[in-house]
């Protein structure tokens, strides 16, 4: 059957994107961030998974406040790389895996989870940089991924507790399909940050490390944190955390963190990547 090997938790800032599709990762502000990429690069690429789960949000690139679905996976062979006004990232564009989407999206709404299903959408920044920053640059994506879109730009957008329960749906629809797969989940946005207003730029490295801290030590309890909390300890955009529950929940709770990289400032964004290692979680 299908398992899930791994979680990743992955801020899915857009600059990060810019600084490798315009070669200035290796410059003074960018080259300490994309320094502690490389670890995290050489564990995957030795993990080698068949697909990949990328728990995103859209940034009215596939969809606008005409159209927000709460949860929303796609089950298209491909997925094109969206332009978000400055033309598509030169990016590879991302294949699907349909038949376990398929599977995923059967088992999801029968475990009564009301899930949007895109048979076609374009992706952006939400989902690419998590794959450039874990896969560098490359011809081609190394494993299949299903694109699992969560609003988080409409309020309201779901809890923290019901995205850790969609991802324990999630776990139960891999371990339910029958191809022999390995499967890892991205949990990607965050981490604190604010992009407008009085409070624009603001940071909170004591609220983003207790919560690295409790992702694996105590997750129950991360999911606890109000909407509020949320924006008040972690900016208006703190909230994309929330996507993180999604792929802890998909997890064992005995996931065991094997990597963290953390870093200030990313644009004007706390940066945070996160492995935690699955495959002898109970």
């Amino acid at each position: 059957m299908a398992s899930i090997v791994a979680g990743i938790a992955c801020s899915h800032v857009p600059a990060i994107g810019v600084a490798m599709d315009k070669g200035m990762t290796g410059t003074a502000y960018w080259e300490p961030l994309f320094k502690g990429y490389e670890p995290a690069r050489e564990w995957l690429k030795h993990l080698a998974p068949d697909v990949a789960i990328v728990v995103y949000n859209d940034h009215a690139s596939a969809f606008s406040l005409q159209l927000i679905p709460t949860f929303l996976i796609g089950v298209a062979d491909t997925f094109p790389i969206a332009d978000e006004g400055f033309g598509p990232r030169p990016v590879p564009a991302v294949r699907g895996s349909p038949q376990l989407a398929w599977h995923l999206a059967e088992s999801l709404i029968l475990d009564e989870f009301d899930m949007t299903i895109a048979n076609e959408m374009p992706v952006d920044h939400g989902l690419t940089v998590p794959l450039s920053v874990t896969c560098g640059q490359t011809a081609e994506w190394p494993f299949e991924v299903i694109p699992l879109c969560v609003n988080v730009v409409q309020y309201p957008p779901p809890t923290g507790a019901r995205c850790f329960k969609l991802g324990q749906a999630i776990a139960r629809a891999v371990a339910s399909y029958p191809e022999d797969l390995r499967v890892v989940i991205y949990g990607t946005g965050g981490m604190s940050h604010q992009l407008q207003g009085e409070r624009a730029g603001l940071i909170n490295r004591e609220f983003d490390t207790a919560f690295l801290d409790k992702l694996t030590a105590d997750p129950l309890a991360l999911t606890r944190i109000s909407h509020t909390e949320y924006m008040r300890e972690a900016g208006s955009e703190g909230v994309e955390m929330v996507m993180w529950h999604v792929m802890r929940g998909a997890l064992g709770m005995n996931a065991a963190e094997v990597y963290r990289h953390y870093h200030v400032p990313a644009s004007n964004t706390a940066a945070a990547l996160m492995i935690l290692d699955n495959r002898s979680a109970t």
